[in-house]
């Protein structure tokens, strides 16, 4: 889509005169309105089709600066005959009715990265390190916010996690560097970015239903390569995450950098024994390496997380941190909540929240992290599918507790692929399930083994959420240790 609209940064004399159109009134969609009022627009529309008393304060606010706001059910149903921009939540699917008018007209569409980028001050912006990924994501982006901040630097993780970006661009006192972690929705509506360096963590099956299929969700991720500065950092083991680098069109001087689990090559990070190692970023890299950490410096050294360490590292090398800076934001370094959390040894079992595994390739990563696993798993599939899941893990499988709305999916693909591994349904969908989930796996592990929440699905057929899920099972186990 052709970009009519020449708004490069906050210091051009357009956004007085530029007609702007909101598409959502959420999070996102007021810092969006609010930015673009702080920016000068004085033709602001906003429109949702909820309306409620939150809402309606919100928009008495933004009201008296001079925004016109309109709520309640048909409100995006039709794109304003004057408008120059749309800016849309993240979220909202390129088929949605006012966004499929918009391109009809060839009207330009940005998200609210877009409109970041745009709102930088030129004199002072900061270089945005950028991830994207299926899995992953979030880790990666506050690892790497530590090694940045272990260097020295005034950082912060900002975007999809975070202080939201508008806030960061906007903020008058100027950050060093910007570790941005971005959704697929977030790109697929980005055109002008470019990173100083980008990272894609992995590509798996998820939000296909949003972007119509896999290659357009793939092309979504991709989009964090183009006009990239630096490096363009992917994952050896993912030969997708390569090809979109192959396939960016990058500023002349860019590298491709690779991150391995195995012994890097040339302009790669990866292992060697238990160090982590940069042969990227040194001089003397065509014939040795710089130790960046020891596995010890990962918590936890699951193979996943250590792949996120890696990334991490090579972003953070890519801008210039030292290796002893990466070292220590990895010592100091916990995962949020619910990411392979280990919750308590009952009976000599070992039991771990990874409630926010919530696909299958998330669920598989976890999986194969431990020796002998009872996986609780199970939810709402969105539509994927665990046969190669099963395939991958089923010698790990002592035994399967099934719970949620798409259980019958899971338990076909084990019949399928390990019909030997002994398998429970619990029907229960109160509040109680869960502790009849973690009484089934507590009678089914025995000494040595990792009970694993994993679910490979989202949380909202039984719960608020993915931390509700986690808190629940972390509940249960608590009281079976003291039962």
């Amino acid at each position: 889509m052709g970009d009519r609209v020449r708004l490069a940064t906050r210091t051009d004399d357009g956004w007085a005169t530029t007609r702007f159109v909101v598409f959502g009134f959420g999070t996102a969609g007021y810092a969006c309105a609010d930015s673009l009022l702080q920016a000068g627009a004085e033709h602001l529309v906003v429109l949702d089709d909820r309306d409620n008393e939150g809402l309606r304060e919100k928009a008495q606010i933004l009201e008296t600066l001079g925004a016109t706001i309109t709520l309640g059910p048909g409100s995006t149903a039709e794109l304003p005959k004057d408008v120059d921009v749309v800016v849309t939540s993240p979220g909202v699917p390129p088929h949605a009715p006012l966004l499929a008018q918009a391109a009809e007209r060839d009207v330009p569409i940005w998200s609210e990265i877009e409109l970041a980028w745009r709102l930088r001050d030129p004199a002072n912006a900061a270089p945005w390190l950028c991830i994207t990924g299926t899995n992953g994501k979030t880790t990666t982006v506050q690892m790497l916010t530590a090694m940045l901040t272990a260097a020295g630097h005034r950082a912060v993780a900002a975007g999809n996690v975070g202080l939201p970006l508008l806030e960061a661009v906007m903020d008058p006192e100027p950050y060093d560097v910007i570790a941005v972690e971005l959704s697929s929705y977030q790109l697929h509506f980005t055109h002008s970015m470019s990173a100083h360096s980008a990272a894609v963590l992995n590509i798996a099956p998820d939000h296909v239903d949003w972007h119509g299929s896999l290659d357009e969700y793939a092309k979504a991720k991709g989009r964090i390569y183009e006009n990239c500065q630096i490096a363009c950092v992917y994952n050896v083991a993912d030969p997708a995450t390569e090809q979109l680098v192959v396939d960016a069109d990058v500023i002349e001087g860019c590298r491709a950098i690779g991150f391995t689990l195995g012994t890097p090559d040339i302009s790669m990070v990866g292992l060697v024994d238990e160090l982590l190692v940069d042969r990227a970023f040194v001089e003397q890299r065509a014939s040795s390496a710089l130790e960046l950490a020891t596995l010890d410096d990962i918590t936890p050294p699951a193979p996943h997380n250590v792949a996120n360490a890696l990334a991490a590292a090579a972003l953070a090398r890519s801008f210039g941190v030292p290796a002893t800076a990466v070292r220590d934001g990895l010592r100091g370094f916990r995962p949020d909540k619910h990411r392979i959390a280990h919750v308590a040894e009952v009976a000599g079992a070992n039991y771990v929240d990874d409630s926010k595994a919530t696909n299958p390739h998330a669920a598989q990563a976890s999986l194969l992290a431990y020796e002998h696993v009872v996986w609780i798993a199970g939810g709402q599939a969105k539509g994927a599918t665990f046969d190669e899941l099963v395939v991958a893990a089923r010698d790990r499988l002592r035994a399967v507790v099934l719970l949620g709305q798409d259980k019958l999916v899971i338990a076909e693909a084990l019949a399928r692929h390990a019909p030997d591994v002994p398998t429970i349904t619990v029907e229960a969908t109160d509040t109680g399930a869960m502790e009849i989930v973690v009484g089934e796996a507590a009678k089914l592990a025995q000494a040595g083994d990792t009970v694993l929440l994993a679910p490979g699905c989202a949380s909202w057929d039984m719960f608020a959420n993915y931390g509700a899920r986690g808190d629940a099972f972390a509940e249960a186990v608590l009281r079976l240790g003291h039962s």
